[in-house]
């Protein structure tokens, strides 16, 4: 039998047999190796940190709940060892790894077993390429694109159904943090409007290879359907004044000379756009009081505030004709 060839298809590699006496030859009833291979010398800057435990490994694919009938996206496979336990319970697999060595390793692995043709490989930067149709998505994240890689999943069309996504330990309590508590933040509030969001397990540094310097986490998000009713860049222009300064009060924020200029500016351009006058004694610092008188807030803090009450303090802001974003 000829040897089998790994095909470069613009950034993709076919893990499928290509020469015409492999594709029509029986494929190998052989399973992919479950057990890591020794593979390349990990890149530590690319967040290269192998999953090692398999119960581990199980305990992620067990949350994901994958179908017969589901496509897997699959970010940083590594040498595969999450990969081989996906291929058995999906229809298709794809992964998107930097690392050229990776992905040869990943599919020397799979080369002349059943499970071979679900496999795709794309080499290259998952913030950069165009992503293909999904159900689930599995991931072991580089810690350093944690936040770009959860806002890229969450703005991808179509949605999805769910996301099991291993995480720095502090970068996922603060996904699942809640109002009052002290990781609560812009990244808790922003997420939790796009989706929910559930921490699964910890999972400690020794369960890796090389052990990273900080402890792990996984968490499962599952979108929103449908998404919420609203202009993100508003509802984000919004959070990022007021947790900019989240223990203080919101009327001490947002009247802060800063933010009162950028309200006025907006708020001007709006009304030049509308055809609509701006009163001669209009003042930004006491319509932004208006504001909060009406809806009760200016006491409020966005540390202890929830998405309800953003989103009630925002609608009452963008009806004033007021904006967070530039006009």
């Amino acid at each position: 039998m000829p040897k089998e060839q790994r095909v470069f298809k613009k950034n993709i590699i076919s893990a499928r047999p290509t020469s015409v006496a492999s594709a029509t030859a029986a494929p190998s009833s052989e399973k992919p190796s479950s057990a890591s291979t020794a593979g390349p010398l990990f890149n530590k800057d690319l967040g290269q940190h192998i999953l090692k435990n398999p119960l581990v490994v199980d305990g992620i694919v067990d949350k994901a709940a994958l179908k017969p009938t589901d496509t897997v996206l699959e970010i940083g496979p590594g040498t595969g060892n999450v990969s081989v336990k996906i291929l058995p319970k999906c229809k298709k697999l794809t992964v998107v790894e930097m690392d050229p060595r990776m992905a040869a390793e990943l599919s020397k692995r799979v080369q002349g077993t059943s499970e071979q043709r679900k496999l795709d490989i794309i080499v290259g930067d998952f913030l950069k390429v165009n992503l293909p149709y999904f159900d689930v998505c599995i991931s072991n994240t580089p810690y350093q694109i944690s936040a770009a890689l959860t806002f890229k999943l969450l703005q991808h069309r179509p949605l999805w159904r769910c996301a099991i996504l291993m995480f720095q330990r502090e970068f996922a309590l603060r996904l699942v943090a809640k109002p009052g508590d002290a990781l609560y933040c812009r990244l808790s509030a922003n997420v939790q409007l796009l989706a929910k969001v559930d921490h699964v397990m910890k999972v400690g540094r020794n369960n890796f290879r090389p052990p990273p310097q900080v402890e792990s986490s996984v968490v499962r998000i599952e979108p929103r359907q449908p998404p919420p009713p609203i202009d993100f860049n508003e509802w984000d222009g919004l959070l990022r004044i007021l947790f900019g300064r989240k223990n203080k009060t919101v009327a001490a924020t947002l009247k802060s000379q800063t933010t009162l200029d950028m309200l006025e500016h907006n708020y001007k351009t709006v009304c030049a756009v509308r055809g609509v006058d701006v009163p001669m004694d209009f003042s930004c610092k006491d319509a932004v009081q208006k504001v909060l008188d009406s809806v009760g807030m200016s006491d409020s803090r966005a540390a202890k505030m929830d998405n309800d009450d953003y989103m009630r303090l925002l609608s009452a802001f963008i009806d004033a004709g007021f904006r967070f974003t530039s006009a």
